[in-house]
């Protein structure tokens, strides 16, 4: 897990948190999270932070479509700074799970840490998993983005290259249709079962490559990628990218019964605000453009409807 620089931190948390719980419990301390943190203590709201662990933008080895970062960032930067900031407000963040979330009267009872915290408003910042491929070296093939897994962020890095495409369904011929913008060597590795794929004459008219096959190992050679499979025939691309998909971490909003969508994501209203009263979502767990760009605004939205409600709920309504 990163480390948090200044504010309130672990051994902190217990006497902050002795004169009152927090009024609003944000979970998850991904760039949603930090975000709407950032917002809530800058409304004087009491706010405590989940932090579960390393969240997905850890996997960011060079960012050059965060806004503002025109020679690019990491997501270690981008997690360090908006960190930094929340903490400078006095938000708190404490490392660690949250086991359980129930209503409670007009709020929630929530357990964190072995403790019971109650809070007016909870915000789910949980964002989802992602489905890597099942290979050796995978880890370190992201890290050095050699395996990516958002076109959206970084298909612009890929023009000219040799790309291939891991996928299981018609996700992998959506997302070669989309790398098309930027290149004319694309490859669709299919590894699913056959009755998956079923655009296959979309392939055919982009001028896709087409391999179905498993893949047995990832090799990295330099800044290249050599994928070994199909009956021991060795390629070489310049990236890969995963198209196998991701679940959303949305188990503590439907063991309230908040409404999912088909796709398992929480649905919300315009003010990110889920079936459940008091409950709020923002960032990769409400929708699939998965982008820090679109998580922060969303948090932004939440975190001002969150104040708004609470002001109303204490009579602080004009008119």
């Amino acid at each position: 897990m990163l480390g948090r620089p200044g504010g309130l931190l672990a051994d902190d948390v217990a006497d902050a948190l002795s004169d009152a719980d927090p009024e609003v419990l944000v979970i998850g301390a991904g760039p949603a999270g930090l975000t709407a943190a950032t917002y809530l203590a800058r409304f004087r709201r009491r706010v405590l932070v989940a932090d579960g662990g390393a969240p997905r933008a850890c996997w960011i080895p060079l960012s050059h479509n965060m806004p503002g970062f025109p020679r690019g960032i990491t997501g270690e930067a981008i997690l360090k700074r908006m960190t930094e900031q929340a903490l400078e407000f006095d938000a708190v963040i404490e490392p660690g799970r949250v086991e359980h979330l129930v209503r409670d009267g007009e709020g929630f009872l929530v357990r964190l840490n072995g403790r019971d915290i109650r809070a007016r408003a909870v915000l789910l910042a949980t964002g989802v998993m992602d489905h890597h491929p099942d290979l050796p070296g995978i880890e370190g093939a992201i890290e050095r983005s050699l395996v990516r897994i958002c076109p959206i962020c970084d298909g612009y890095e890929a023009i000219d290259k040799a790309v291939a495409i891991i996928g299981r369904d018609d996700t992998g011929v959506r997302e070669a249709a989309f790398l098309r913008t930027y290149s004319d060597r694309i490859t669709l590795i299919h590894v699913g079962p056959a009755e998956a794929l079923t655009e296959e004459g979309e392939l055919l008219r982009m001028g896709v490559e087409l391999i179905r096959a498993p893949i047995d190992n990832v090799q990295l050679q330099g800044d290249r990628v050599t994928a070994l499979s199909w009956g021991g025939t060795f390629r070489v691309f310049d990236l890969v990218y995963s198209a196998l998909g991701t679940s959303p971490n949305a188990e503590l909003a439907r063991a309230l019964g908040a409404r999912t969508g088909g796709d398992g994501r929480l649905v919300v209203d315009a003010h990110q605000a889920t079936s459940v009263p008091g409950l709020y979502a923002a960032g990769d767990v409400v929708r699939g453009l998965n982008q820090i760009a679109v998580a922060g605004a969303e948090a932004a939205i939440a975190a001002t409807a969150i104040h708004n409600a609470l002001r109303d709920a204490d009579g602080w309504t004009v008119g």
